[in-house]
């Protein structure tokens, strides 16, 4: 049904980002990419900007391919929320990505882009657009300095949803970069089960729709006779 149909789209596309990562510098190379399990659900890569642009890729930046579009070089209007939508409706994760536009002196925190399982680990990388990206730098979460790196990244081993927050880096002399929200879910046999559930779910709810709407046999010809 189509109810069913929605449910699974909304639950199989996403949306990829190379390099992995939510913040660059401007004139960088980025390429998206809608991972769907359907392909013949039609999935176009949308994009609402900082100037409330609600485009498609391919319209005014981006150059499409099927269900990929590449940015030959980002500039600052290119920051903003990305997305995946199929004829259908439904829509993929979204991802804010943020271009950053000084020539000089710029600072960006390399961090994943996707959600992080719990028990896995998770380097960041605070790196400058014109000097080696081995640099001191100092990393922080919440606003508070978790710890200062004498080459520039950090990793956090065995990640848990404390870890969940709001990160940035500095490195003295060149600045601070801008945040990123990073999310940690749980494991993945935890997230197939909650999918099949809900799976279970929504089956459940169609098949009754379905026997409620149905009207007896019997009482569908004594209707007739009458």
């Amino acid at each position: 049904s189509s109810d069913l149909t929605f449910f699974i789209l909304t639950l199989t596309a996403r949306l990829t980002v190379s390099p992995r990562s939510s913040q660059f510098f401007k004139g960088d190379f980025v390429s998206l990419s809608c991972e769907e399990d359907d392909s013949s659900a039609g999935w176009t890569l949308r994009r609402n900007t900082s100037k409330g642009q609600r485009t498609q890729c391919g319209d005014i930046w981006g150059e499409g391919a099927g269900s990929s579009c590449n940015i030959g070089m980002m500039m600052l209007h290119d920051s903003g929320v990305y997305w995946c939508e199929s004829r259908e409706g439904p829509i993929s994760n979204m991802v804010n990505l943020t271009v950053t536009g000084k020539l000089s002196g710029s600072v960006i925190l390399q961090s994943p882009v996707l959600p992080v399982m719990e028990g896995d680990d998770v380097t960041l990388l605070c790196k400058t657009k014109t000097t080696p990206s081995n640099l001191p730098a100092a990393f922080y979460k919440d606003g508070s300095l978790i710890r200062k790196q004498p080459t520039g990244h950090m990793t956090i081993q065995h990640v848990s949803r404390s870890d969940e927050g709001l990160y940035k880096c500095d490195i003295s002399g060149h600045g601070e970069s801008p945040s990123s929200w990073i999310t940690v879910t749980g494991d993945t046999l935890s997230c197939l089960c909650f999918f099949c559930v809900l799976v279970l779910l929504v089956l459940l709810v169609l098949l009754v729709r379905r026997c409620v709407h149905r009207k007896p046999e019997g009482e569908t010809q004594m209707t007739a006779n009458d």
